[in-house]
């Protein structure tokens, strides 16, 4: 179990205290791991809140820095799914609640970590909110398989459950309009919708002056070329990308590149079509991402379950549009900006017939709606205002 003993108060005068919790988090997980960092440097410049984060790692460790708090918990990891690890310890969860003192606590895994913290925070009076980060019955449909039957049972299924554990939240967010609209068809109650943003003086339109050089660097070559970035998972479809881009490649000339890592990364790789498809590292470094994401006339965003595509949205700041499988958080961005176009989930002749038009449209045009749609509407600091407006309106409310 975690000592906390050494670990002084937090911002004691905050008048507003976060505790984030979840397992989807790794050193080179995407999404959410942003989302925590972001959320940090947010609180760190605000002197009145604080922020405590609990997520899972290979041994206990406590770390501070301006006003924010990381707590690690041993735990072991989910095979087949690296870098995540499960969060099993509940007298851990419970010691931190106790001293972190949190006004609210977050919730970014629908799991395991609800389920162990509920107890502690319903003994200390604090509410819970979840921030639905994974679209969990497409999900799971897509890793499990099976017949239209087994789909539709599964699915069924998963909303259940979802429904009962939404019943342990004072609220729950999501990123997305349709998101929003699909939680409350499903029964799920308190939908509140703030979207996630993107860091624009890290990823703008003026990184691609310097396309050229970042290509090189990456041993990229010239010419049209489109990429995606993130966990090479079996939900995210990139073998359907892979699939459909032979037709693309001998019809545009446009390469494909994969930036990342992930378990489907031996399969992607073994696939017919694999060796032509240029493989990059997972990049630890925002500007260098962002270079990349820059130096693309395409990004592809594959990914029917997202619940917002946060690299998608990097990459239209920085000016660069985006095709999209037509269901998803991805896709309603793409539809809302006329930043891009879409092609049908899962068919590979879709890929190849809309990427093939993508590249015969005027990419330039594509990039200025992307980059304004970004640029107008995911700023973080206009983001997550929106989010502790939220916080402090499910406090006041349990509050009153």
């Amino acid at each position: 179990m975690i000592d906390t003993s050494s670990a002084p108060p937090l911002r004691p005068q905050a008048s507003l205290g976060v505790l984030d919790a979840t397992e989807w988090f790794g050193e080179t997980s995407g999404g959410i791991r942003t989302y925590l960092r972001e959320k940090s440097r947010f609180v760190a410049a605000r002197p009145h809140l604080r922020q405590s984060i609990v997520v899972p790692g290979d041994q206990d460790a406590i770390s501070d820095e301006s006003g924010v708090r990381l707590f690690r918990l041993r735990g072991p990891a989910i095979p087949r799914h690296k870098p995540y690890r499960v969060m099993l310890s509940w007298r851990s969860l419970a010691r931190i609640v106790r001293h972190e003192r949190p006004h609210i606590i977050e919730v970014g895994s629908p799991f395991m970590v609800p389920w162990l913290l509920s107890p502690e925070a319903k003994r200390q009076g604090i509410p819970m909110v979840s921030f639905h980060h994974t679209d969990v019955a497409g999900v799971l449909s897509r890793v499990v398989g099976g017949s239209a039957t087994t789909q539709r049972r599964l699915t069924k299924a998963t909303w259940a459950y979802l429904r009962q554990l939404d019943r342990l939240f004072s609220a729950t967010i999501v990123a997305t309009r349709g998101g929003a609209d699909e939680l409350r068809r499903e029964g799920i109650e308190r939908v509140e919708h703030v979207p996630l943003g993107v860091d624009l003086t890290t990823f703008t339109s003026a990184r691609r002056q310097d396309r050229e050089a970042t290509r090189h660097a990456h041993g990229l070559p010239e010419g049209p070329l489109a990429g995606y970035v993130g966990r090479f998972a079996r939900e995210k479809e990139l073998h359907v990308v892979l699939d459909g881009w032979a037709h693309v490649e001998r019809t545009t000339g446009a390469r494909l590149v994969l930036v990342g890592a992930g378990p489907e990364e031996a399969r992607l790789r073994a696939h017919p079509y694999g060796p032509r498809v240029l493989f990059v590292p997972y990049l630890q470094e925002r500007d260098a991402l962002a270079d990349l994401l820059a130096a693309l006339d395409v990004y592809v965003a594959p990914g029917p379950a997202e619940t917002f595509g946060l690299s998608a949205v990097e990459a239209m700041a920085c000016g660069t549009p985006v095709l999209s499988a037509h269901r998803g958080a991805v896709a309603e961005h793409v539809l809302r900006s006329g930043g891009g176009l879409t092609y049908e989930a899962g068919n590979a002749s879709a890929v190849a017939a809309q990427g093939v038009r993508i590249f015969d449209a005027d990419l330039t045009q594509l990039g200025e709606r992307a980059e304004g749609f970004a640029t107008a509407e995911h700023g973080w600091p206009t983001v997550l205002n929106q989010l502790f407006a939220v916080y402090q309106r499910v406090v006041d409310g349990r509050e009153s």
